[in-house]
């Protein structure tokens, strides 16, 4: 009763900030997402007899309550779980973590699931990691807790874009997401970026099936700055971007207008995602390798879902 699972960190291009409920962390609007092939957590869980309690932090033990009554079962589980990136820091450590413990634990619990289900039931840990259940390009709906879910909307091998991973900081945040969601409702800015994210859902799933990299492009940098801007008029102010992140950002919009061409999103945190074509991937590596601030970058591109490793 022993399983180990890959999750990816996805990306979010039409971003989710805010819940319509908490406890069950449904999300008050929609949100479009692609999933990492590098990037990520590998996790295994094991049942096992005779132990006291489950050796994992207090809110995988949580999670992992959800699924032990589900299977029902009266076995206590060790969990092993490792991130190959800085968690904590705006890469979406927790959709991966939760959507590799909520595969992993199903599996060794002997659970038959459906996507739809493992999708809803990683929400239950992390909103986003409903995102990282599915493959390649994923939506999560608004609903209730039976229909909000991720689903794939586009294929892996859709679109060959390339993602550059830029990392500024290895520090954690000391404002988690979740609680930096409970005050949204304080910013001016807030109703009008919920009444506007099902017009750019509807934007961008046009152009990603199209293949429009300009059109994606502009909408995921404007989203971005849409829900940073919301963050930063709640009250208290909530600002992740570091002066260096909005230095990259910058250097971007720089670099596009001398015709390198590519787009930036930052999730909540303050290292930053770089979308780019296969045939400036190199060019765009090279500097912003050189680029002051950043400690590193990874090259990474759209890939699976959760899966068994």
């Amino acid at each position: 009763m022993k399983a180990t699972v890959f999750a990816p960190v996805n990306v979010a291009l039409i971003k989710y900030w805010g819940k319509a409920d908490a406890k069950l962390r449904l999300p008050a609007n929609a949100s479009l997402s692609v999933n990492l092939t590098n990037l990520g957590t590998t996790t295994t869980v094991e049942w096992v007899k005779n132990l006291s309690h489950d050796q994992a932090d207090e809110r995988m033990a949580k999670h992992l309550n959800l699924i032990r009554k589900l299977a029902k079962l009266d076995l206590k589980t060790r969990v092993i779980t490792k991130n190959n990136f800085p968690a904590s820091t705006g890469l979406s450590s927790s959709a991966s973590g939760f959507a590799a413990l909520t595969l992993a634990t199903a599996v060794a619990a002997g659970l038959k699931l459906s996507q739809k289900d493992l999708s809803r039931l990683a929400r239950l840990g992390s909103g986003s990691a409903s995102r990282s259940i599915p493959d390649g390009w994923v939506e999560w709906v608004v609903g209730n807790d039976s229909t909000s879910y991720g689903k794939t909307i586009f294929p892996v091998n859709h679109w060959d874009l390339r993602i550059l991973v830029v990392i500024l900081s290895r520090k954690k945040k000391t404002v988690s997401s979740a609680r930096g969601q409970e005050l949204v409702h304080t910013s001016p800015f807030y109703q009008a970026r919920l009444k506007g994210v099902p017009a750019k859902i509807q934007a961008i799933k046009q152009a990603i099936k199209q293949r429009n990299f300009k059109k994606t492009g502009e909408i995921i940098e404007a989203d971005c700055l849409s829900m940073h801007q919301v963050m930063k008029t709640q009250r208290p102010a909530l600002n992740y971007l570091l002066p260096k992140t909005e230095l990259v950002m910058g250097a971007i919009r720089k670099w596009r207008r001398e015709g390198l061409e590519s787009y930036f999103t930052v999730n909540t945190g303050q290292n930053a995602f770089v979308f780019c074509q296969p045939k400036d991937e190199q060019r765009l590596m090279a500097k912003l390798k050189n680029f002051k601030g950043v400690i590193e970058v990874r090259r990474d591109r759209i890939g699976p879902g959760a899966r068994i490793v």
